[in-house]
């Protein structure tokens, strides 16, 4: 999967399909399920280490990681998180952004913010580093946002998502996440912009859905996201939960309305 792929599949109206993966054997099952993305998210900090939020993972673990999704799947587009503090700085973001491609084996880098980001993101896709972006709840921020909270609902935020997400494409983004957000709000983003959007927790109008792994499967020891899914009690098996999940999204059955925000 590349990003011209990526493209084609929204200029045609075909849904894309994204999870997390931490790990060979997963990274594996996923290929197998026919999953378009594979994300190794800083949500490893929460799934994998234990910590309450994503802001403990270094950029360390996100390459180690990285590296045994790599050996496990050639077929999905590999994105990689940058962490906390790792790209706050157009240096830095640079420096952090070559060691997750070059060590890593990355073929994309995902980080959280807006319009203070453009000339980060002009810096990388300059010297060939695609980039994805994040907009919405953004996890890296909980602390300043006050918590795991719906972002979008009054029209002043609202707009800021809007204008940033045409800011960092203007800037250079190839992908955009947008993560819990009304459903209005992530289609009209999702039909201004050119490039895929994926949603999560962002309503079935967006061009795709990502989900962490472990919440598919029921396997977290907190308590799953309202806009999650288990998909494994209906299943019986981890290959046909992740089979499943692609179904639905590809044929737009998920996210219903009762995993989306009005």
């Amino acid at each position: 999967m590349t990003l011209t792929q990526l493209q084609k599949l929204k200029q045609q109206g075909q849904k894309i399909t994204c999870l997390t993966a931490y790990d060979a054997s997963f990274a594996y099952l996923l290929e197998q399920a026919g999953v378009d993305i594979v994300l190794v998210g800083d949500s490893l900090g929460m799934v994998i280490q234990g910590h309450n939020s994503t802001l403990a993972v270094t950029l360390d673990d996100i390459i180690y990681h990285c590296q045994l999704v790599h050996r496990g799947c050639q077929k999905p587009l590999l994105i990689a998180d940058l962490p906390f503090m790792t790209y706050a700085t157009p240096e830095m973001a640079l420096n952090s952004a070559a060691r997750l491609m070059r060590e890593g084996q990355a073929q994309m880098v995902k980080l959280e913010g807006g319009d203070w980001l453009i000339d980060t993101i002009r810096t990388l896709t300059e010297r060939g580093i695609p980039v994805c972006g994040h907009l919405g709840l953004m996890p890296q921020f909980v602390h300043k946002i006050g918590g795991y909270q719906v972002q979008g609902r009054d029209q002043k935020s609202a707009e800021i998502i809007q204008n940033s997400a045409l800011n960092l494409q203007e800037a250079g983004i190839s992908l955009l996440i947008l993560e819990c957000v009304p459903n209005q709000l992530a289609a009209k983003i999702t039909a201004l912009l050119d490039i895929p959007v994926i949603g999560i927790g962002a309503g079935v109008d967006c061009d795709g859905q990502v989900l962490v792994l472990y919440d598919i499967l029921g396997i977290t020891p907190h308590k799953p996201p309202s806009f999650s899914k288990n998909f494994l009690p209906a299943t019986g098996s981890i290959p046909l939960a992740l089979e499943t999940f692609v179904k639905e999204v590809k044929t737009g059955k998920f996210p219903d309305s009762e995993h989306s925000f009005q």
